[in-house]
């Protein structure tokens, strides 16, 4: 399947990072697909997955680069839940690589069967976002957009022939 769209990357106001990518799948399906898709980029799994979906509730992933061991956790808490239009929540990466705590708020939007995924995150402060901005993140974000359309794709395939 051909993407959609690539992932659209801006930095509004002085502490948002605002990401937006359109998906060819319908919005409950993409929402039911998330936690599927926080598998990351190729060559990167999720062996903790733990998901306490209702507000107020806590959720942990760590993710190990399959070549090397390497792990990289984080948790937060539901802020919002509106299945399947938005999810507000909290983030605090295990090892820091931006101080403090980020809010992200995901909004879908489905119009004609594509699903727009709008992931905004609000930091800090304006030199956590910059912190994050010149790691690099956009490439992974990316990939893992990739990984998600293509989960998307052989869902609904499958779906076709059953």
């Amino acid at each position: 399947m051909k993407s959609a769209a690539t992932l659209q990357l801006t930095a509004p106001g002085e502490r948002e990072i605002v990401m937006t990518r359109v998906l060819d799948a319908p919005r409950q399906l993409v929402f039911d697909a998330f936690k599927q898709w926080l598998l990351g980029p190729p060559g990167w799994s999720m062996p903790v997955c733990e998901i306490d979906l209702r507000v107020g509730g806590k959720y942990r992933y760590v993710w190990r680069k399959d070549s090397d061991g390497t792990e990289m956790g984080m948790g937060g808490v539901y802020h919002e839940i509106a299945v399947p239009d938005r999810l507000v929540t909290t983030e605090r990466f295990d090892e820091a690589w931006y101080p403090g705590e980020a809010v992200g708020t995901l909004v879908l939007v489905e119009q004609r069967g594509r699903t727009t995924v709008t992931q905004t995150m609000l930091y800090e402060s304006r030199e956590a976002r910059e912190a994050v901005l010149k790691s690099g993140m956009e490439k992974g974000v990316a990939a893992s957009y990739d990984r998600l359309a293509g989960l998307l794709a052989a869902t609904l395939r499958g779906s076709k022939h059953s």
